[in-house]
């Protein structure tokens, strides 16, 4: 079991909960592919975005390579986002505005990040371990050797 405790972020709610394996396991199998066709494409000749969404709201992976080589990596689960590209020095954790409820203008398709002031590690390593139950797929190895590098 990992070690893993997330908060409901939603108004009202201060549950706290301890994420087992099954449930690890059953998120990194939700994954889907979206249509790349669905996607805004960058106008740089080579670049390719790449979109997962998982099997619950607020669960997607996003990747940009160029050349086939990751410039952009974002990991959204639960209203928390982790984020990677070559230029910072360290991964960015931070929290998403989808769980939010006060905002009656709030266009469900659009997501802010507010960076957290200190790294959130728990979050990193349950990612990895959401993650990890798709290596052997290229895309996800990549992603994975991102992780294997800051460590």
């Amino acid at each position: 079991m990992i070690k893993y405790y997330w908060m409901n972020q939603a108004p009202g709610h201060g549950l706290v909960k301890l994420m087992e394996q099954d449930e690890i396991e059953a998120l990194g199998a939700s994954l889907r592919k979206i249509d790349q066709r669905l996607l805004t494409q960058d106008k740089d000749e080579g670049t390719t975005r790449i979109w997962y969404q998982g099997g619950e709201p607020y669960f997607d992976v996003f990747v940009e390579l160029h050349h086939g080589k990751i410039c952009w990596f974002q990991f959204t689960l639960r209203g928390k986002s982790i984020s990677w590209n070559p230029r910072a020095s360290s991964w960015q954790t931070g929290r998403t505005n989808e769980l939010g409820t006060e905002d009656i203008n709030f266009y469900p398709a659009s997501k802010l990040i507010e960076g957290d002031r200190q790294t959130d590690n728990a979050f990193l390593e349950l990612a990895y371990s959401i993650l990890q139950t798709r290596s052997g797929e290229e895309i996800f190895d990549q992603v994975l050797a991102l992780f294997d590098a800051q460590d």
